[in-house]
């Protein structure tokens, strides 16, 4: 009896499928292409986001919102708050150093990165004041700073 081979599928034919196997069994997120814009290299985040809010109808008319609608969003909230910007913290692997950056989503997985700049801090929600308070007086500043440097507890109370 004489046997005839099998026909074998091709390599290229099996790693097609292992691909579509592999992408088909992903379930995770995958990793936001932040990308330095000035070295190319992949921005790792070391902060949370803080998402921006505006008060005023220009940026919202910018936005792409109608005029009436943004005149309307002004005069019933304080704050309005713009969907897909934020500011957060990056890590660039390539100099060694953190820098803030104003991203902007623009499509599904894309994002549109800038230096975050000064005036864009009093629209952001959550975020400590780099000088402290400003409320607080210079000498409670001042008292809080040499309390926590009392190591002996003894003699506290």
């Amino acid at each position: 009896m004489i046997s005839v081979p099998s026909p074998q599928p091709s390599q290229i034919q099996l790693e097609v499928e292992v691909q579509k196997r592999c992408t088909r069994n992903r379930k995770r997120s995958k990793r936001r292409a932040i990308f330095c814009p000035e070295h190319g290299c992949y921005l790792d985040s070391v902060s949370q986001k803080y998402p921006l809010y505006t008060e005023s109808v220009g940026k919202l008319r910018s936005c792409g919102i109608s005029r009436l609608s943004a005149l309307m969003l002004v005069a019933t909230r304080t704050a309005v708050p713009l969907v897909g910007e934020w500011l957060e913290a990056f890590w660039c692997s390539d100099c060694q150093q953190t820098y803030w950056y104003h991203v902007q989503r623009v499509g599904d997985r894309e994002y549109k990165i800038h230096p975050a700049p000064q005036q864009l801090w009093s629209q952001v929600s959550g975020v400590i004041h780099p000088s402290g308070n400003p409320s607080v007086g210079e000498f409670t500043r001042r008292q809080a700073r040499l309390g926590a440097k009392i190591r002996d507890f003894q003699s506290v109370g």
